[in-house]
């Protein structure tokens, strides 16, 4: 297995940058600038309105797509940029500092374009890649219960069965980000007959407006309420094959090129939303120093560990992009946990620099340390990546990847 060697840089000689800052490792002539001037302008303004009142940023998605910032996942053939993940996952962190709920919706937009990318579906590729790519398509991912199941952690929810020119799905996927009655999603589920194992699965494109399909309002979370997260209900919903991304009998390989990028991806939430608590540390430092230096996880110590997240990042998300099937998945699971984890530490301890001040209602803070607990259950969770980090070490990994 190719391993990535991260060396721990010193807190010293790691001052710490804004991600809208210029430097070589924060191109922002990838078309960053004008995403940063973006979030500046349009998304700061809404953040207390997607976080208190549920608003689904919509309009900013679309003018995000505008600006090309869904377009590093896909090949320049259709309408891509052809950067890849590692500008994919700057931008995620540009957005995630602001605003971590749309942050995850960017992940759902790229992630989606990704999968469809990855197939062997040209017609997809042709029509549809450049409309997700361009934000004119929005597009959800329904992955979460398909790896969860491939890796045994719960059984599946969907089922599918073939018929004449595609497949029938039944089911329910209870928690799909992203959606709306004009949109699309991908998901995963077993074919009867197709035999066990998650080569027996197909994989899907699913339009929100199809006949049989239904959406439905779910509970409300604490946080990411404005994610526009909804039940997705199949009564015999029929999905033809020129939305099929993978039938049975390919859809190993296929997992395989999908799941290490589409883990990696979420490093994007991580990153932004632990630089973001650093901020918050700093800015309470003008005043608290003095008395927050008896805090655990100071701003130096932070930073000095993020920088080498988003190091192993960079190199990681590379490495991908030139051979999707680089044997690094362990490296990117590993990467995965530690940005989980940094980003409640952050959360927590910019909370606690603040004190008082960072338990308002409307304070970043609090918001911030509801955003670092969804990093740390949405799929994979915490628990799911330990166990498969265990699984891979020992040799037992059942999943794909």
């Amino acid at each position: 297995m190719t391993t990535l060697t991260l060396a721990r840089p010193q807190a010293a000689t790691m001052p710490l940058l804004p991600l809208a800052e210029q430097s070589p490792q924060h191109p922002l002539d990838d078309g960053l600038s004008a995403l940063q001037q973006l979030v500046t302008q349009v998304l700061a303004p809404q953040v207390l309105a997607i976080d208190l009142a549920a608003a689904y940023p919509e309009a900013f998605l679309h003018a995000m797509g505008d600006v090309g910032g869904f377009r590093g996942t896909v090949p320049t053939e259709f309408g891509g940029n052809g950067r890849g993940l590692p500008q994919v996952i700057e931008a995620m962190a540009l957005v995630s500092q602001t605003c971590l709920s749309t942050g995850f919706l960017v992940w759902c937009q790229t992630a989606c374009a990704r999968y469809i990318a990855m197939s062997d579906n040209a017609e997809l590729k042709r029509t549809l890649l450049p409309r997700i790519a361009s934000g004119t398509l929005l597009a959800g991912t329904g992955l979460s219960n398909t790896v969860k199941s491939c890796d045994a952690v719960e059984d599946f929810r969907l089922s599918a069965k073939r018929v004449d020119g595609g497949y029938v799905v039944n089911g329910v996927l209870p928690w799909v980000s992203n959606l709306g009655p004009d949109h699309v999603f991908a998901t995963g589920c077993p074919v009867e007959g197709a035999g066990p194992g998650d080569d027996g699965l197909a994989f899907l494109l699913v339009e929100c407006k199809a006949p049989g399909f239904k959406l439905v309002d779910c509970a409300h979370f604490m946080a990411i309420d404005g994610t526009r997260t909804l039940a997705c209900h199949f009564k015999s919903t029929f999905v033809a094959d020129g939305m099929v991304l993978s039938h049975p009998g390919q859809s190993k390989a296929y997992v395989r090129r999908i799941k290490p990028g589409m883990i990696l991806g979420q490093m994007g939430m991580c990153l932004g939303l632990t630089q973001a608590c650093i901020g918050l540390m700093r800015q309470s430092n003008r005043t608290h120093a003095h008395v927050n230096r008896y805090l655990d996880d100071q701003e130096d110590e932070l930073a000095a560990e993020l920088a080498v997240l988003r190091a192993g990042t960079t190199a990681a998300a590379q490495t991908l992009q030139a051979n999707p099937l680089a044997d690094i998945v362990l490296d990117i699971l590993k990467l995965r946990l530690a940005g989980g984890e940094l980003a409640l530490r952050a959360a927590q301890s910019a909370l606690l620099h603040l004190g008082a001040k960072g338990y308002l209602q409307k304070s970043p803070a609090q918001r911030r340390v509801r955003e670092a607990y969804f990093v740390a259950i949405v799929t994979p969770a915490t628990k799911h990546l330990r166990r498969e980090i265990a699984r891979l070490e020992s040799d037992q990994a059942v999943c794909a990847a």
